[in-house]
């Protein structure tokens, strides 16, 4: 499995991962092309080779109608030092609000896969700050975050892990700092930003002696959405390094993100998902499949239904769903649409799987799709059933036999 692994020695910000991508091979100007998706107005992309410590890194700024955004990425909150910039931004002095975002990204030309990951990360911003200030998401107004410079941010490194291939995200423990403050929109705040750290809660961080905001809310939600958590004692085979350099200068830490893309080398591999279930007993049975084949076309990780015996001794069926987070909100939709039901059960759930790769080889039906995984040392490949279908077809052969000849063949050795 690809896998992108963030050290975030000294924190983590949204250009810095930009400019770790960029780094480590991804064409920028692919990468503008792609932006430029968003139809956000006069924005463009800046790179830049920087050293920081002897180390070769790059910068990536924003440009909006000609001005280089200032912002820095580890000073105050992106939520909360608008005034500060307010008379420099123009047009961005009020931001945006949650819900204009959304639509921004929705009604873009972006493909499903980075608007589903730019709204998983916003989703974590709003959840954060209608946490904090005691209101719902969609009375959310971003400030800094609203502006051009942190949509491209967060957009373009859902980008890069598109065009990177990449399958999982990983980080090191996050840095934060602490013992510092921040001179804030609402007054003097503590390091870390209170959206920062309230995003990472339930995720492994680090406060160090770094006096100023390592972390910025905007590289804590690109974690808190994306990552499947802290990586440990799991072989990498590194394929590609690239280093995103921060602004402020840190004396002897450099201001750099490490980027690592790779192949997990493990047999066993975690994730981490949603499972949705409801109990429906009103539904006519020929609907069942056509709502599974439905949430598996819309991206669902796997569906089933298990018949239950419901309250007053009523015959139903159960369904149950297993999708990324990102999807929830879709997939809930089209559930309600699709069934009987008023109400979803949601749980977050961890898996645990054996890494498997899908490949083509020769048999003497011809060249066939399988799945080849390795356990305990053990290799097993088993073809695909749509593959076994089709060749039952076009050489009318019974299924049964197809598959017992072709599992003999694959796994003789």
């Amino acid at each position: 499995m690809r896998i992108a692994y963030f050290d975030t020695f000294a924190g983590i910000a949204g250009d810095m991962v930009l400019g770790a991508f960029v780094s480590s091979g991804v064409d920028v100007n692919r990468l503008r092309s792609e932006i430029a998706r968003l139809n956000i107005g006069n924005v463009e992309l800046r790179a830049e080779k920087v050293v920081r410590n002897g180390i070769t890194a790059t910068k990536v700024d924003v440009v909006v109608s000609g001005r280089v955004e200032k912002v820095d990425d580890l000073g105050p909150s992106l939520h909360e030092n608008s005034h500060k910039h307010s008379k420099h931004h123009g047009d961005h002095e009020h931001g945006k609000s949650y819900l204009e975002i959304k639509h921004l990204i929705e009604n873009s030309g972006l493909s499903d896969f980075v608007k589903s990951k730019s709204l998983a990360v916003f989703s974590k911003l709003a959840e954060a700050e209608a946490k904090i200030h005691d209101t719902t998401v969609d009375k959310i107004h971003f400030h800094e975050v609203g502006a051009a410079d942190s949509i491209v941010d967060i957009v373009g490194a859902a980008i890069c892990i598109e065009i990177t291939g990449v399958e999982s995200i990983y980080t090191s423990p996050i840095r934060l700092g602490s013992g510092g403050y921040i001179d804030a929109r609402h007054g003097v705040l503590p390091v870390p930003a209170p959206a920062a750290i309230e995003i990472l809660k339930d995720y492994p961080v680090i406060f160090n002696d770094i006096p100023f905001e390592l972390t910025t809310p905007t590289g804590a939600a690109i974690v808190s959405a994306l990552s499947n958590g802290v990586l440990k004692d799991r072989p990498i085979e590194i394929e590609k390094i690239g280093y995103g350099s921060g602004t402020r200068e840190l004396g002897s830490l450099p201001n750099l993100l490490r980027l690592i893309i790779g192949q997990l080398k493990s047999e066993l591999e975690e994730d981490h998902g949603v499972l949705v279930e409801t109990n429906v007993d009103d539904i006519n049975p020929q609907v069942i499949p056509f709502v599974i084949e439905k949430v598996l076309s819309l991206g669902a990780t796997d569906a089933f239904v298990t018949p239950v015996i419901m309250k007053k001794g009523r015959p139903g069926f159960m369904l149950s769903v297993l999708i990324p987070e990102t999807l929830l909100d879709r997939i809930a939709a089209e559930i309600f649409s699709q069934t009987t039901t008023l109400g979803l059960r949601i749980r977050n759930i961890r898996r645990m799987k054996v890494h498997r790769e899908v490949k083509t080889v020769k048999t003497s039906f011809g060249d066939v799709q399988v799945k080849e995984s390795n356990i305990n040392g053990k290799k097993r490949i088993s073809a695909e059933f749509e593959e076994c279908k089709r060749i039952s077809e076009s050489k009318n052969i019974p299924l049964a036999e197809v598959m017992q000849r072709l599992n003999a063949e694959l796994n003789r050795e």
